[in-house]
């Protein structure tokens, strides 16, 4: 829906289309109601296919040509200007523009300029797309096809930039519009299982990104899982998408942590940061105001799971924006913290919903939260890589949840483990590993019992010197069980 109404707004033409018309259970005609009810869109302009045995795809087809307008000039042709949407690198010929020729004209062997990278290259070849690429002397405005440049470098094209010729003055062009810099909010740990494996992870991150001009990583070290990369991404479809790619195209096996989403940090010196990870939260005393970011969340549901619906997102912090009732169909708006979201909001909202409903969103921006650092320490140390940003309220409970997970996975010492979750100095859930004990009354036979009572005192003396100097080895099973399980 959020694109929907984007392309409404740039004035786009939409045409609505109803697939799987050749299913039985098929409900056009409720379908076509829905449509006009929801989008607002005519009745006659619906058009009615199978995908699966071809029935009215020329029909669409048709209306591609007929009801979408030809591309459109802005410039006397004076001007030559290309947008880079897409690109791919060839081992043998090296980066490869796929672009919209907007202004001008471009053709093989011209001398030619990147706006945003302020880069120098060459065209040794044009081409469109049949859709495999075949060459061209030229392309022109209004046409799409392929710029073959002498870039080795991935980094210097980034999609969204423009290319214009050198034969004219760099700096008196202005760059296409369209492509704004987008801002990473979801962050997720990707680690090869095979540690030899980190280079092809890079170099593949590296091939993605030239495709994906919103993509960004940089090399994370984790005590559980080694070396890696932490991956700024859009949203979670956009998570699950590039994790895809790596582990299909790249041939890479890749553990995964729980995504995690970026904060604001407004610190008492008036300064702005942004950090993505608990651990590199600043010291309470330094902290102005936390900011995290919401989405305007889109619910369309059925009107007999309203309720369940609403209770679900009121109790993951939602704030109902807008209730709007279309035939059958409710539509509940509301401002949402993206936290939530990545946590099981989606899986709960189906499951209150027996699947009924659908959700969209967009992120509206960073807002002020009274978010709070839980710390997790392990025989009185502080684990850092298992700390985490929660709900001020929401604290007492996910501090709960965590001790009893972890005493579960953590191996039972010759001394008692104490395992607590805290915030600042205040101790919210505490759960102990119970210690190996020996009988050390076995080779006792009758006899006295206070020679029993001094063995046993001298074995809790040797218990509580080995807890005051002891050491506890947290496996990566555990790591790994807070790191995937919000």
């Amino acid at each position: 829906m959020a694109h929907f109404h984007q392309a409404q707004k740039l004035g786009l033409t939409i045409i609505p289309i109803i697939n799987k018309i050749d299913v039985a259970t098929a409900d056009i005609e409720g379908t076509k109601r829905q449509i006009h009810d929801i989008l607002n869109l005519d009745l006659d302009s619906i058009l009615f296919i199978s995908a699966k045995t071809g029935q009215g795809v020329p029909e669409l087809l048709e209306a591609i040509i007929n009801r979408i307008p030809p591309p459109r000039t802005t410039a006397d042709g004076s001007l030559t200007r290309a947008l880079v949407f897409n690109s791919n690198f060839d081992p043998h010929l090296g980066v490869i523009a796929w672009i919209r020729v907007v202004d001008g004209q471009i053709r093989t062997h011209d001398k030619l300029f990147l706006l945003g990278t302020h880069t120098e290259t060459s065209a040794l070849e044009v081409g469109f797309f049949t859709p495999e690429r075949k060459p061209c002397p030229t392309l022109h405005a209004g046409e799409v096809g392929y710029v073959v440049t002498t870039l080795k470098d991935i980094s210097r094209l980034t999609v969204g930039d423009t290319i214009t010729v050198m034969n004219q003055e760099p700096s008196t062009i202005n760059p296409l519009p369209g492509y704004q810099p987008v801002k990473p909010v979801v962050f997720i740990s990707l680690h090869p299982t095979d540690g030899s494996q980190i280079n092809l992870l890079r170099d593949s991150l590296a091939r993605l990104r030239l495709q994906d001009s919103s993509l960004t990583f940089f090399p994370e070290f984790s005590p559980a899982l080694g070396n890696g990369f932490r991956v700024g991404l859009l949203g979670l479809l956009h998570a699950d998408i590039v994790q895809e790619r790596l582990e299909r195209e790249f041939g890479l096996n890749l553990i995964a942590a729980a995504p995690s989403v970026s904060y604001e940090i407004i610190t008492t010196n008036h300064e702005l940061s942004t950090i993505s990870k608990a651990m590199d939260l600043p010291d309470p005393s330094q902290i102005k105001t936390i900011r995290e970011p919401f989405i305007l969340l889109s619910i369309y549901v059925p009107e007999d799971y309203l309720g369940a619906v609403m209770q679900l997102t009121h109790s993951r912090r939602g704030q109902l924006q807008n209730l709007e009732h279309l035939a059958r169909i409710i539509h509940l708006t509301y401002s949402f913290p993206l936290a939530e979201l990545l946590k099981d909001y989606y899986d709960q909202l189906k499951s209150v919903s027996q699947g009924f409903a659908t959700l969209d969103y967009e992120l509206s921006g960073f807002y002020p939260a009274d978010l709070v650092k839980l710390e997790v320490l392990v025989a009185g140390q502080p684990v850092d890589a298992m700390s985490q940003i929660v709900p001020r309220l929401s604290a007492p409970r996910v501090a709960k949840a965590l001790v009893e997970r972890l005493i579960d996975l953590i191996p039972r010492q010759q001394f008692e483990v104490a395992v607590q979750a805290a915030v600042g100095s205040k101790i919210l859930a505490r759960a102990d590993v119970k210690a190996f004990r020996k009988d050390v009354t076995a080779k006792l036979y009758g006899g006295d019992q206070t020679r029993k009572d001094k063995l046993l005192k001298k074995q809790k003396k040797g218990k509580a010197r080995m807890k005051r100097v002891g050491r506890v080895d947290i496996p990566q099973e555990a790591f790994l069980a807070i790191l995937k399980v919000s």
